[in-house]
């Protein structure tokens, strides 16, 4: 009884481990040491099969939550591309197939729900454990120690480059219209934008079209 007990409490706390710092658990050691540990606790419960079933679940979440974070990140490799590149191709392509954000969505409200959506998928790939690795990674700054093995906050840094990206791109939609007329219009469409995502509760794009 006491077996089943001590069990519980050793699975309750795998478990929250798991799922709030999945990214513990990436390399091998860690991974098998999790392995002996669960092998073990499944023997205090072999007739039933209820702690098999338990840790069964949380290794397969464990999984699913490190592979979803691998491709995150290999997307986002894949998709990055220097700056320099990117303002070759704008030159390189004909003025009438540049388009600009109006031709493409000019509904305020639309542009500040997607903006939203960009914001959501970023944020919810940022876990307790990357700001765990910020505030590590000072206190080693604070006392002049060198930490060479402190993991990038990828998720951080996407997080930080998209408000980025954002600003740069109204500042280039408004400097590469010519009229003056016509970029009266895109500001004021900008405005219009930050005050949709104002009311959303989207102050992170908000902020960045200011």
């Amino acid at each position: 009884a006491k077996l089943k007990s001590f069990a519980a409490k050793i699975i309750q706390l795998l478990k929250e481990w798991t799922e709030t710092f999945p990214y513990d658990f990436q390399d091998e050691k860690s991974m098998k040491e999790l392995k002996e540990i669960a092998h073990r606790i499944t023997q205090c419960d072999e007739e039933n099969g209820t702690v098999k079933k338990i840790i069964s679940q949380m290794t397969q979440n464990l999984l699913m939550a490190l592979s979803a974070r691998s491709q995150y990140q290999e997307i986002r490799e894949k998709f990055r591309q220097p700056v320099a590149d990117k303002g070759t191709n704008l030159k390189t392509k004909p003025q009438s197939t540049q388009k600009d954000i109006l031709s493409v969505c000019c509904d305020p409200l639309i542009l500040a729900q997607q903006l939203t959506y960009i914001e959501l998928e970023r944020v919810s790939n940022i876990y307790p454990e990357d700001l765990m690795q910020i505030v590590s990674h000072m206190d080693s700054l604070d006392n002049h120690k060198c930490r060479g093995d402190v993991t990038k906050t990828y998720n951080l840094e996407a997080y930080d480059n998209w408000f980025n990206c954002l600003s740069m791109l109204v500042a280039t939609e408004i400097c590469r219209v010519v009229k003056k007329k016509q970029r009266t219009r895109m500001v004021e469409f900008f405005i219009d934008v930050a005050r949709e995502c104002f009311n959303i509760g989207n102050f992170n794009s908000m902020m960045a079209i200011i």
